[in-house]
């Protein structure tokens, strides 16, 4: 294992710094006193271990296609966005729009979220053992989105394709989303999911889709229109 201690280190000369020894072929870096700032470990494209050692701020972890990612705190707006492959993992709590337009890979989040988690998602599992905020899995497209616990309002309101899974409350169900039928092979892979990453509860999933009435919105009538 490396350490990379942050407080030495602008942000950009952190990110150089990180780069360098992942496409040296080294395996297992650790971030010391990363303080809550922004931007760390962006666009990492090679396979290594990345931990950070404390909270981090916006966008970390974000465009990245093969590292895996550990944040021992809480991390900050944006989290794994645009995550291409590998993996986020946060042992406590995410701000807003965590896995935004995420295309592939996992970020899981052991605490809570804010608002809009998993917004305009491309494909991937983003996994929340607590609570998300309102319009979580707003304009999803593809993916799979497990709540463990309550959702806010409006969730999945106006998403095309993918799934979202609620263990707990949903506030209320966005424009054009509807609940369906879950079956017991969905649930038996589900709590296997959560096995594998250390949650023993079973929730009764809800699962939450798209009602696909938005898909033909041209087609619609004027008056039809104005009242959407």
């Amino acid at each position: 294992m490396v350490d990379v201690d942050a407080a030495s280190l602008s942000t950009r000369e952190l990110n150089q710094r990180i780069k360098e020894l992942a496409a040296s072929g080294e395996t297992d870096i650790r971030v010391i006193n990363p303080q809550a700032r922004h931007n760390m470990a962006v666009c990492v494209l090679a396979s290594c271990r990345i931990t950070f050692e404390g909270s981090v701020g916006y966008f970390c972890s974000s465009l990245l296609d093969g590292p895996e990612v550990t944040v021992n705190g809480n991390a900050g707006w944006a989290l794994g966005d645009n995550l291409m492959g590998g993996s986020v993992t946060v042992t406590k709590n995410a701000g807003a729009s965590v896995a935004s337009s995420m295309r592939g890979g996992q970020v899981t989040v052991h605490g809570n979220t804010g608002a809009r988690a998993g917004i305009s998602m491309k494909g991937g599992t983003l996994l929340v053992e607590g609570n998300t905020g309102f319009m979580t899995g707003f304009m999803m497209q593809k993916g799979k989105i497990i709540v463990c616990g309550d959702v806010g309002d409006a969730v999945g309101d106006s998403m095309y394709e993918g799934e979202i899974y609620v263990g707990g409350e949903v506030g209320s169900l966005g424009s054009d989303a509807q609940f369906d039928p879950i079956s017991e092979d969905e649930l038996i892979t589900l709590w296997q999911t959560l096995e594998q990453h250390g949650i023993s509860d079973r929730p009764q999933f809800k699962k939450i889709v798209s009602s696909k009435k938005l898909y033909h919105f041209d087609q619609l009538e004027r008056l039809e229109k104005t009242v959407i």
